[in-house]
């Protein structure tokens, strides 16, 4: 029986990049504390087995050291003001996944002749976010009384996800890694992530977030697509320091974007108790109530305290609800969310038109059998 003569460190290297204890691996895998002290050496089919369980690529297993892994993408992530080094595979993986699709688009456009998108990269920094936030709007055709019509916030999210797929983004969504649904995505590593390109413009959801969030997130890397920078973000409604520029930049933006100021002082009451306020306005602007308790300060409706007390206490209600919540939803309708509907119209035409292999079509859109291809096909009206 062949042994793996391996790096001992490579093992613990390889499970804590995981997010795994001992504990977790124990059942499938009852020797690996005698490995991580090479007191005994893996086979070639447990290595491998081992490699899976943890997303690593099994030749990382074989290096001298641990390699130094680094996004892809400039990392915009914070907590408590500081950097966050450590990206999990499962974001290393979707971010991976994400360029392919958008290199892929890229050629694509540049082939059928699709023209470049002027509003990427149209902002700066030193641009008032409210003058930003009113261009984007316009590009959007975003309208507010057509969100407030809206039933559920998932509708609402829908409709704001069908304005930026006119415009020419690509955006996806997705709660797991392709279409893995063990590998569940965790929005407090990261929300969500823009990939800039005149030609293939990407915005990336974290789907593991609620929808009122979503619409957030969408927003704020939308605006990053307007400054044309590339990054990866977990910032959230909260008016705080400790944020890189760019993100409270794109924060106040997003902000101004999904509930204008303007707007808002018009609906507000004087004497509303807070939680009807929240209540009330969340179900106007469709967006989450953290973002009205933000705009509720910005308007000068809450002070700072009572802003700071009612945060803490809806963060608190939110992280409860999360636990509990569930996933489920249409196959179909799930598959072109997580790839976006332009980008899945696209690789459909350019495949059955003999320009893209679909074994390479399959795993782009995450699909296994070409019974699925073909319905995603009449899904986005390439196939009748």
């Amino acid at each position: 029986m062949t042994r793996a003569a391996i790096h001992p460190e490579l093992l613990t290297w390889a499970r804590e990049r995981a997010g795994k204890s001992p504990e977790d691996l124990d059942h499938r895998f009852p020797k690996l504390a005698l490995w991580e002290a090479g007191d005994a050496q893996p086979t070639i089919k447990q290595l491998q087995a081992f490699a899976d369980a943890v997303h690593v690529p099994v030749g990382y297993l074989f290096l001298p050291a641990p390699p130094h892994e680094q996004l892809p993408i400039p990392d915009f992530r914070t907590v408590d003001g500081r950097a966050i080094h450590r990206p999990s595979p499962n974001l290393l993986d979707m971010v991976y996944a994400c360029q392919e699709r958008q290199g892929w688009f890229k050629d694509y456009a540049r082939a059928v002749r699709l023209p470049e998108l002027a509003f990427v990269g149209s902002a700066s920094l030193n641009d008032k976010p409210v003058a930003v936030a009113a261009r984007m709007a316009e590009a959007l055709g975003f309208d507010l009384e057509a969100r407030a019509a809206c039933r559920t916030w998932e509708e609402a999210l829908r409709l704001f996800i069908g304005h930026a797929d006119a415009l020419g983004v690509l955006v996806m969504v997705s709660g797991v890694v392709l279409s893995n649904n063990n590998r569940k995505l965790d929005p407090e590593e990261f929300r969500g992530f823009a990939l800039a390109d005149t030609q293939a413009p990407l915005v990336f959801i974290n789907g593991s977030d609620s929808k009122s969030a979503q619409m957030f997130t969408l927003a704020h890397e939308l605006a990053h697509l307007w400054l044309g920078a590339t990054a990866i973000s977990n910032a959230s409604a909260a008016p705080v320091a400790g944020f890189r520029r760019e993100e409270v930049w794109c924060n106040a933006v997003a902000a101004e974007l999904l509930v204008p100021l303007v707007t808002l002082q018009a609906d507000l009451v004087a004497d509303e108790a807070i939680d009807d306020a929240v209540a009330r306005l969340t179900r106007r602007y469709k967006v989450s109530s953290l973002v009205i308790l933000r705009r509720l300060l910005d308007a000068g409706w809450l002070t700072r305290a009572a802003f700071e007390a009612a945060w803490a206490a809806e963060r608190a209600r939110l992280r409860v609800i999360a636990e509990r919540s569930g996933g489920g939803g249409d196959f179909y309708r799930t598959t072109l969310s997580r790839v976006s509907r332009r980008f899945a119209r696209a690789l459909v035409e350019s495949t059955l038109e003999g320009q893209t292999l679909y074994r390479d079509a399959f795993r782009m859109l995450g699909v296994a059998k070409t019974e699925t291809f073909n319905h995603i096909g009449q899904e986005v009206g390439v196939l009748a």
